[in-house]
């Protein structure tokens, strides 16, 4: 993928002191509060991309995301996956995001994009992967097999990818304290994605 989409950002090589997390999918009130209160028991900032039906139905949650200092970022309005739709739709379904979404950060979901939704969107966002997964949305792994995904690999300006949703919650609630403290530990700061 990084050879496919170069133009992609995956890390902040450039930054030697930050670790930037980031939520997909939220915002949900059965996981976002809990995050968000996490967080500043850290004093750490974090970018959520947002799935635009999501804020339209927990429009209070984010507002809440914003309002606590955090970033967001559009993650399509319905979670569409770019391979085998038509450009022209997934465009669209991007851009009905943007209307609740106010950013220019974006992060497909699944990292499904194809060649020409990728050129198209990179006129308007800044397209943003990941060097780090989590797949705390696995059933089939662990919380501390999520855990274990991240802790060994954390390296300043990487960024580091769990989702904010019901079907991921268990295994983040697990890792994502120990995440933290391992970060506060090497001397890192969570820091939110400015572009």
């Amino acid at each position: 993928m990084k050879k496919l989409y170069p133009s992609f950002i995956w890390s902040f090589p450039d930054d030697k002191d930050g670790v930037y997390l980031t939520f997909d999918d939220g915002p949900r009130p059965e996981v976002t509060p809990w995050v968000l209160d996490l967080l500043d028991k850290y004093d750490a900032k974090a970018t959520f991309f947002c799935i635009g039906k999501n804020v339209e139905l927990f429009p209070e949650i984010y507002n809440e995301i914003i309002a606590r200092g955090h970033a967001v970022g559009n993650h399509s309005y319905s979670h569409v996956k770019g391979w085998g739709v038509p450009t022209g739709d997934y465009i669209r379904d991007v851009d009905t995001a943007s209307d609740t979404i106010h950013s220019n950060l974006f992060r497909p979901p699944y990292a499904l994009i194809g060649i020409s939704q990728a050129r198209m969107l990179s006129e308007r966002y800044k397209i943003i992967m990941w060097n780090i997964l989590s797949r705390d949305y696995n059933y089939n792994i662990s919380g501390k097999r999520c855990a274990n995904n991240v802790v060994p690999h954390i390296q300043p300006g990487d960024i580091i990818v769990f989702h904010n949703s019901i079907k991921s919650a268990k295994n983040m609630f697990y890792a994502l304290p120990i995440v933290m403290e391992s970060i506060k530990n090497k001397g890192l700061k969570c820091k939110k994605i400015e572009l």
